[in-house]
Formats: C-alpha cells, structure tokens, sequence
C-alpha cells in the first residue's frame, strides 16, 4: 500500500497543480470585485440609491461567508476535488444566468447563490493543499492560492471595467461563465483525485464546535483582525473610485482602471510572507502588515496628487498581502485542535466583513469629506491592528503556511 502512494505521489506535477490552484482561486474571488465598478451603473440603470446598488457586492459576500462554514465538512466527506469541481460547475450557470437577469431584485438573488457556490473553493482548496503536497512544498503552494485570492481583488475590477465598458455589464458574468467552465476542466485534468477523508462523517457535527473558539481569547482578537481586514481592502476601492473620478482628479474610466491594475504591485509581497515569518514570527509579520496598510489607507486623501494617491495605494494593498497569509495561519495556529472550524470561523467573519464593505464606505463618503472618508476607515482598519497587538502566544510560533 506505501509502494502505491510513493508511485502516486512521484506521477504528481506539483508546479502544475500549484498553477490550476492559483488560477482557480483567482477566478472565483473575482467573482466578490466584480460589482465594484458597476455600482453606479446599477445606480443609475435602476433608479437606486448607491447604498441599495453595493448590497450587489455585500450579498455576494454573506453567501460566501455562510458557505464557507459548511463547505469543509462537505469535501470531509465526499472529497475536496469533487465539491470544488461540482462548485465551479454551479457557478457557470448561475454566472450564465446572472448575465440574462434585468432585474435588480434577481442580481441580489443570484448573487448571494454565487457566493455560496464561490464558497466551494476556498476552505476546500486550502485542505486539498495541505493533503497533497508534501511539507517541503506546502507553505510555497499555499502562499500562491493565497496570492490568487489576492489578485483577484484587483484583476476582477479590471476585467469588469473593460468588460462593462466596451460590452455592457451582461458580458461581465457572461464572461464569467466560460472561464468558471474552462477552470472546471483544468480541475479534472490536472489535479488528482484526494482521498475521501471520512467517509461517514455528519458534516453538521463541526458547526457544533463553533462555541468553543469563541472561549479563547487570543482566537476572538483574531476574529477581530479579520473583521476589519478584506472590509478595509473593498472599502478602499469603493471610495477610491469615487475620488479619483470627482472634482480634485477628474480620471475618465480608463484612467482610474490604471489606478486599480497598480495595486497589484502590492500583491507581489504575498507568496513571501512565509518566509518573513521565519525569520521574525507570524505575529510580527501581521502587526507589520496591518501598520503598513493603516499608514498607506489614511495617506490617501491627504496630498491632491496622482502618484502619491496611487503610491499610497500600492503600500496599502502590499500591508493587506501580508496580512492575510500571516492571519491565517495564526488562526491555524492558536486553534489547535480545533484548527478546522477555527479557520471556517475565521472566513466566515472575513468575508462577513467584506459584505460591510461597500455599504460602509458609501455611508461615510454621504457624512464626511474624502480625506475624512479615509482616516476614519484607516481608524476601523486600526481597530484590527490594536487586536493583533494583543493577541498573545500560547503555543510554540511556527512559519506562515505552516502546519
């Protein structure tokens, strides 16, 4: 039987598996961003409110967060290659179908189903690659999910700029819906089939420990962190938008689209978080990050100048690029034995955050200036590094990614 996995485990392509992983997770976060540039086109295409327009965005992200606390006990049991497939099948149509909607009341009801189908990926495919990739590789593997994940909170404002511009915001999901189709074929063909881990298994019993993690203090602060984390990241975008295209810039579309694809740059810094860990500790890379993103977030409105606000936005998104690597696995870490519904805690919150997003900075952007828009979201933002400073070790610190 041992003579059989080693066989199985050298046929494995790990680069190519890390790739489709990568790529899958960036298809399916785009999915949360996408509605980000549409907002005031829905605004105006249905006589809505700018409030009522971003719940596009914030439905999405309950139906994730939700899914995200079933989704891992589900592949516990009929295995992780199976529900992340079935899940991209699912959200192809309901993308297909998002596309032939003219309804608003139908985009948030398909919406919140292709966040629950979205949920399908990410819990799953971080399980999938602890499972099939052997130590030496797994920290590398994980930091590219995480990096598509990242990723994808710019390249799915990008594509729906470009897309709703040149086509109309239809071909957006219509788009969608055949690169979910074409990834589903990349997950059959290239990623080997796990094996069923418990076979038996009530997928309701994990919901039961969710009280548990809430009794340790240090995993509450945690929770905290994420709260504010993704929340700020949507926040900013949402607001930045609007900045640059009012009086003090006046950016067309294209220009601001320019803006959105220089975050990337901050990306770049993720898949290195782990390696940073080594060297000076999960916490500290964490409280670095979130500093890094709070200097950058209130810098923003302060100097009417385009290659400060764009510079300012690059170190932004680098601080969340640490962040989020560093925040899970510290999660991971101080949920011990209870680490797989500690992490389904934690993204729950994470994206329960992110559905706050929209609507809160659309709030503060109707009481406040731009400048003041930014620091008092660089305030909530500090809210999670304050609970990061907090969060105290009770275990032996180990590396980012690291299990």
């Amino acid at each position: 039987m041992a003579q059989v996995i080693q066989a199985s485990t050298r046929k494995r392509n790990y680069s190519l598996m890390t790739m489709v992983l990568c790529w899958a997770g960036m298809a399916v976060m785009s999915s949360l961003y996408v509605t980000l540039p549409l907002i005031s086109l829905f605004s105006d295409r249905y006589s809505i409110t700018l409030t009522q327009a971003a719940s596009a965005g914030s439905i999405f992200s309950l139906g994730f967060a939700i899914g995200c606390l079933i989704y891992g006990a589900l592949s516990d049991k009929y295995g992780r290659k199976k529900v992340i497939f079935i899940g991209l099948i699912v959200l192809a149509i309901i993308s297909l179908l998002l596309g032939m909607a003219d309804h608003f009341a139908w985009i948030l009801i398909l919406r919140g189903l292709q966040g629950a189908a979205a949920a399908t990926f990410s819990p799953v495919a971080l399980a999938y690659a602890v499972e099939m990739f052997p130590a030496e590789k797994r920290v590398t593997t994980i930091g590219f999910i995480s990096t598509g994940f990242l990723v994808a909170g710019i390249v799915g404002q990008v594509i729906s700029s470009l897309m709703s511009q040149a086509y109309g915001w239809h071909a957006v999901f219509y788009l969608l819906a055949v690169v979910y189709a074409v990834t589903s074929l990349l997950v059959v063909l290239f990623l080997p089939k796990g094996e069923i881990q418990q076979a038996h298994a009530n997928i309701w019993a994990p919901l039961k420990q969710i009280g548990k993690v809430f009794t340790q203090k240090n995993l509450v602060l945690g929770y905290l962190v994420a709260l504010v984390l993704l929340m700020s990241f949507v926040s900013m975008y949402t607001v930045l938008g609007n900045y640059l295209s009012g009086p003090d810039f006046g950016l067309s579309k294209q220009e601001i689209l320019y803006v959105r694809l220089a975050g990337v740059l901050g990306m770049i810094i993720s898949p290195f978080a782990g390696k940073l860990a080594s060297r000076i500790g999960v916490r500290s890379v964490l409280r670095g990050g979130l500093l890094l993103a709070v200097i950058g977030l209130a810098s923003l409105g302060m100097i009417a100048s385009l290659p400060v606000v764009v510079l300012m936005s690059v170190i932004f998104v680098a601080g969340i690029a640490l962040s989020v690597p560093s925040l899970v696995s510290l999660i991971g870490q101080l949920g011990g034995k209870s680490r797989g519904i500690a992490v389904s805690v934690y993204t729950f919150i994470l994206f329960a955050g992110t559905s706050l997003g929209p609507i809160l900075s659309i709030y503060l952007m109707k009481i406040s200036s731009y400048l003041m828009t930014f620091i008092l979201l660089a305030l909530v933002l500090g809210i999670g590094l304050l609970a990061a400073c907090l969060i105290r070790q009770e275990t032996a610190e180990v590396t980012a990614g690291g299990k």
